[in-house]
């Protein structure tokens, strides 16, 4: 997606979120109103409603999820519209957005530790590396399925498309839940498919999947998911601040919540309040001030 592109989607979705009366007024000292934003992937999902659960159910707060696209989710926090997010895939797959607002937020740094982002592939696909693709076109149907548009692992597949010659390949817009359906139907039938994948991810425990090496690391090395919160809120919410934080949990534990949310009619709060209270330990570390 081109820049001037995301700056449109950006604004268009900070604009919705000023429009729907979701700006965020001057934070009080005390208990009150909590705006946090996120995009709908499943890691994303899962961390927000944990940090409410804990934010409500053991400080009294109240807090607003807001989903948007991932350059509004930065902008929303550079410009005061939102107090933070749990979600910052870095050094590499945000790098860009960080580097356009890091003098307006504060990163906390990271609270997960060990991810990776790159193209998956199912594990009967018998080619291991990218380069291979170009050689395989019809097989993968001449696509990669990607998720949101704006995304920092879509941002990195256009560049990976252009430095493996893969001009062929159309990168298909979608979502998290379009993406993985698009997997669960290729699997189904035993076809191969390419889609934009990241760790930690429940896919990963539902099927037999690989990633194609990246030669050229396009997609860089081992990552982490940081938090990020907007200017000011150390002094303005000392308790929100804190927990947000502290906040720090492993990939196995990220999963167990991933893995809650894709049961049939499941709540993603109500499944987020259920591992709150069953993990007391750790999250009574996030509350330590």
């Amino acid at each position: 997606m081109s820049k001037r592109r995301g700056t449109i989607v950006a604004g268009l979705c900070l604009l919705l979120i000023m429009v729907a009366g979701v700006c965020v007024q001057p934070a009080q000292a005390s208990k009150g109103k909590v705006k946090l934003v996120y995009v709908e992937w499943s890691c994303a999902t899962a961390s927000a409603n944990v940090v409410k659960a804990v934010l409500e159910e053991k400080l009294g707060y109240d807090v607003k999820l807001i989903p948007v696209a991932a350059a509004a989710m930065w902008q929303a926090v550079a410009t005061g519209a939102a107090d933070g997010f749990t979600t910052a895939w870095l050094p590499t797959t945000h790098a860009t957005y960080l580097d356009g607002v890091k003098d307006e937020v504060e990163d906390l740094g990271p609270n997960l530790e060990g991810t990776k982002i790159g193209l998956v592939v199912p594990d009967y696909v018998s080619i291991d590396s990218i380069d291979q693709m170009k050689d395989n076109k019809k097989k993968f149907r001449g696509r990669i399925v990607g998720i949101d548009p704006g995304a920092g692992i879509m941002m990195k597949t256009e560049k990976a498309i252009e430095d493996y010659q893969l001009t062929r390949f159309r990168l298909i817009e979608g979502s998290g839940a379009t993406m993985t359906a698009a997997l669960k139907d290729a699997i189904r039938n035993k076809e191969w498919i390419a889609v934009t994948g990241w760790t930690p991810h429940w896919m990963f425990g539902r099927w037999q999947l690989k990633y194609l090496s990246d030669p050229q690391n396009v997609y860089g090395g081992a990552e982490f998911i940081n938090t990020i919160v907007r200017k000011g809120l150390k002094e303005d919410m000392p308790e929100v601040y804190a927990v947000l934080d502290n906040f720090h949990w492993t990939p196995a534990e990220l999963q167990q919540v991933m893995g809650m949310n894709q049961q049939e009619d499941s709540q993603p709060y109500e499944n987020a309040k259920r591992w709150v209270n069953e993990h007391p330990e750790l999250v009574n570390s996030w509350l330590a001030k």
